[in-house]
């Protein structure tokens, strides 16, 4: 069965935010060095590369736009694009921290990522899955074409002359958009077909392609009890994600989570660690690089 990102249960409690004592962040690391992981990132792992998150702490509360409303009228694809046009100079700026590298050079079995970004790829990590896209392309709802991201920017900054400008202090959201109200006049183009665009991303309220999801799964069952599932800036809020922790679980595979807050899979881990993400990813790329030599 093929769950939506909008399906919830109970969020996460806050948390103390305490940091983990470095002993039992040592045993984490000797767990995972050696074995063969696959590895799930969530908005978490890019918030050092300037990307806010959703559910860290001290992050805002944030309601995004679901597929549902995206789909509904034109009035919200402009509201949309009005934002994302924006936000877009911004995310396109990011570029991968020191934890997409660690994790690049670690190359897990598979890399399994929530974040829409493109930063896993830009720092050169091959078997992975972008679960709910990337942010860089464009499918136009009608016929299904795909085109870039960055062609299409081209046409919205001859469309709208100086909105860039009129609207750069908006605050950044973590899906690449902005905080913006004035939308009205902003032109949107349409596909050649006459079809609406989309970014090439999963929505909230919008399935996860069913391939994708069979791929992770394979990955995560052959991990075994051997192997670990090692969940890094994700609080595992929504099911996309929490999905292939339950099925770790189940498999009697390892769990380790890394990240500042409480998640929902926080009693099926082995080890819950309130640490940095990038500082902990370069050390356990230290650690398996050590191991190997």
């Amino acid at each position: 069965m093929t769950l939506s990102r909008s399906s919830y249960a109970v969020a996460p409690a806050e948390s103390s935010a305490r940091e983990t004592d470095p002993a039992t962040t040592e045993a984490a690391l000797d767990l995972l060095a050696g074995r063969t992981l696959v590895v799930l990132t969530g908005a978490g792992l890019s918030t050092d590369s300037g990307i806010p998150d959703y559910r860290g702490p001290g992050a805002p509360v944030r309601a995004p736009m679901t597929y549902q409303e995206f789909v509904a009228t034109p009035e919200a694809q402009r509201r949309y694009w009005a934002r994302s046009h924006v936000g877009w100079r911004r995310m396109g700026r990011a570029e991968p921290n020191d934890g997409h590298r660690a994790l690049a050079a670690l190359d897990p079995l598979l890399l399994i990522t929530q974040n829409v970004d493109g930063l896993h790829e830009a720092a050169g990590s091959q078997r992975m899955v972008a679960l709910h896209g990337r942010v860089a392309d464009v499918i136009c709802l009608a016929c299904r074409e795909t085109s870039s991201r960055a062609a299409l920017e081209r046409v919205l900054d001859e469309l709208n002359p100086g909105w860039i400008e009129r609207h750069g202090s908006a605050m950044t959201k973590p899906d690449g958009d902005v905080e913006l109200d004035e939308t009205e006049d902003f032109v949107v183009p349409t596909c050649g077909c006459g079809g609406p665009l989309k970014p090439d991303v999963v929505f909230f309220g919008e399935n996860v392609p069913p391939d994708r999801v069979a791929r992770c799964y394979a990955a995560v069952e052959a991990l075994g009890t051997s192997g670990a599932l090692l969940v890094a800036g994700s609080s595992l809020t929504v099911m996309s994600g929490l999905r292939f922790v339950k099925r770790a679980a189940a498999g009697g595979t390892p769990i380790v989570i890394v990240n500042r807050g409480a998640t929902r899979g926080d009693a099926l881990a082995s080890y819950k660690l309130e640490v940095g993400c990038s500082e902990f990813l370069g050390e356990l790329r230290d650690r398996v690089l050590r191991l190997s030599a």
